[in-house]
């Protein structure tokens, strides 16, 4: 294939999305709805804290296909840029593959412009996506993701939610999307502080991440039989670091023994997927 040329007055410019549509290589639009009559994957509960360094995103690592568990490793928190990831909630596929397009777009626009957009930007580059993603998601292929990052301008963590029809909404201290989202984002909203710190804000991402799983049967738990544990990664000024898993696991096991303790609240049952 040979890569298209355009004329200066028909430059696309540092949208890649954009170059796309001129070279006409967009996907073919549905004719019908899917949801139902084929088995969809869909990823769900994800979650993102605005801490002192930052931010932290979480997301647990199930998949499901109705009542089916299609897949217990799922990746639902991704990079985006150095200082900037995505976590995803909805009809997996095309979740995935609109992460992929905008972390190539952020990387197109970076050596068109010879800089990187402002994290408003990448908000608003990611909100296009997911409004052009609308006739998918009305024939049951919704994608609603999560973003965050560090501006690097306000030196803060900054987080930003979406709805299906791309409407990009900033959140000040705390987010989450997913069928556990409102679970998840109770247990935040009730555990978060400013000034929380690193060890801090991941309990408090693992915590709700347990809670939700506890109430919403699409969402996975930590899995001690087999070593799974959520996604969860910081952003700060030094970039986009995941969190090793053997300290997910330890943070984990100790929110366990905690809540194993008699009389404490919450307790385990039918936690560990």
């Amino acid at each position: 294939m040979n890569l298209p040329i355009f004329e200066p007055s028909d430059d696309p410019g540092p949208s890649f999305t954009s170059l796309l549509h001129r070279s006409g290589l967009e996907p073919p639009t549905l004719s019908s709805p899917l949801d139902g009559s084929l088995p969809i994957t869909h990823g769900t509960t994800v979650v993102a804290i605005r801490y002192a360094d930052g931010a932290i995103m979480a997301g647990d690592r199930r998949a499901t296909s109705g009542h089916l568990i299609s897949h217990r490793t799922i990746e639902k928190v991704f990079p985006a840029d150095r200082h900037s990831g995505v976590a995803i909630a909805g009809a997996a596929g095309p979740a995935v593959e609109m992460v992929k397009l905008f972390q190539l777009q952020l990387e197109h626009y970076e050596k068109v412009e010879g800089a990187s957009l402002s994290l408003e930007g990448k908000a608003n580059q990611l909100g296009q996506m997911v409004r052009n993603h609308l006739p998918a998601a009305m024939q049951g292929l919704a994608v609603v993701p999560l973003f965050a990052g560090y501006d690097t301008r306000r030196a803060t963590g900054r987080l930003f939610q979406y709805d299906v029809t791309g409407g990009r909404y900033e959140e000040q201290n705390h987010a989450a999307t997913g069928s556990g989202s409102l679970h998840a984002g109770t247990v935040v909203k009730l555990g978060w502080r400013d000034g929380l710190d690193r060890e801090d804000a991941i309990d408090l991402a693992i915590s709700a991440l347990f809670q939700a799983a506890d109430e919403d049967s699409a969402t996975g738990g930590p899995d001690l039989v087999r070593g799974i544990f959520p996604t969860i990664a910081t952003i700060t000024g030094d970039g986009f670091t995941r969190v090793g898993n053997d300290e997910v696991a330890d943070r984990f096991r100790t929110l366990i023994a905690d809540l194993s303790v008699p009389g404490a609240s919450g307790g385990t049952e039918g936690s560990a997927s």
